[in-house]
């Protein structure tokens, strides 16, 4: 049985991942009793006593985490942006992975994907790697997200009702912090233009990528995007290309309450024009179920142990 503590286990990511966890045989959690919660030497021996630590954490604190780990038993699944790009981090989407699962199962340090980047990677780095996309193509994305990505003080926002509209656009200084590991794992020669937006619904997601077909050089086809994808995933059991689907009725809680990843293929008649669209749960395939299922795989259990498909 694999002994588990999650650190920040009382936000959102750290809540979504105990009830995943809840009521299984084949995983431990250690708890920290409430009296003690704030003491640092509980939580350092929660962190070494652990087979596997997950990281709920803003960036700095999961640093601060991982220096506390003095033994090196212990492994780490890190659900912060603080290692998504570090070179001795391995990055936890072993579906977009050249090597494969096996990376992951013999893993010490996993950086889990961020929501954004989940979707985006899915639909890019196969079609990268195919040469249908040139690594050096400029790439715009566009993305809504359910208000649960933003956290506690967003979530309090927009459950005040007192939040000011049903949706917004943000990261407008085009440096949002899931831009870093769009490019680096995506193997794009420039950062794509990242057009992040939250909707007025507790979670889901969507990520759409637009190409112009017609000017990429070589002019790839819709049909060989589609079966690059489809081939690509065919043997997964949470990534999946679409290929049955109502066009008028897409939305955001497509793949909400789901740990599952849908993509889809959307194209003018004249095949010139593309949408390559990802639907997921912010909090499942994008947070949390993602924690659950590297963690699944880095214990040599059922990958899909405790998710919600």
């Amino acid at each position: 049985m694999t002994s588990v503590f999650i650190d920040g286990g009382h936000g959102t990511t750290g809540l979504e991942i105990h009830q995943r966890l809840a009521g299984r045989n084949d995983i431990a959690v250690i708890a920290i009793d409430d009296a003690r919660r704030k003491d640092a030497g509980a939580r350092r021996e929660a962190l070494n006593d652990a087979d596997i630590v997950i990281l709920c954490l803003p960036d700095d604190a999961a640093r601060e985490a991982v220096e506390l780990v003095g033994n090196s038993r212990t492994r780490i699944i890190d659900a912060s942006t603080a290692f998504r790009t570090a070179p001795d981090w391995i990055f936890g989407f072993h579906e977009i992975d050249d090597r494969g699962i096996e990376t992951l199962r013999d893993a010490t340090r996993v950086s889990n994907p961020g929501c954004y980047s989940t979707g985006f990677l899915a639909l890019v780095k196969p079609l990268v790697r195919a040469g249908l996309i040139p690594s050096d193509w400029p790439i715009t994305v566009n993305a809504v997200s359910g208000y649960s990505g933003g956290g506690k003080a967003m979530i309090a926002e927009f459950e005040s009702g007192l939040a000011s509209t049903a949706w917004r656009t943000y990261a407008l200084g085009l440096a949002h912090k899931h831009v870093p590991e769009m490019q680096r794992h995506a193997g794009l020669v420039h950062a794509p233009l990242f057009a992040p937006s939250v909707a007025q619904t507790y979670r889901g997601m969507i990520v759409d990528v637009p190409l112009q077909l017609a000017a990429i050089p070589g002019r790839p086809t819709v049909d060989a995007i589609r079966s690059t994808l489809l081939e690509h995933y065919a043997e997964g059991p949470i990534v999946s290309l679409v290929t049955n689907f109502d066009e008028a009725n897409l939305t955001i809680e497509k793949a909400a309450d789901t740990d599952r990843l849908e993509l889809f293929v959307f194209a003018n008649s004249a095949g010139t024009q593309v949408r390559l669209v990802a639907a997921l749960d912010n909090l499942g395939k994008g947070a949390a179920g993602a924690a659950v299922q590297t963690l699944n795989i880095m214990s040599n259990l059922a990958e899909t142990a405790g998710l919600r498909l």
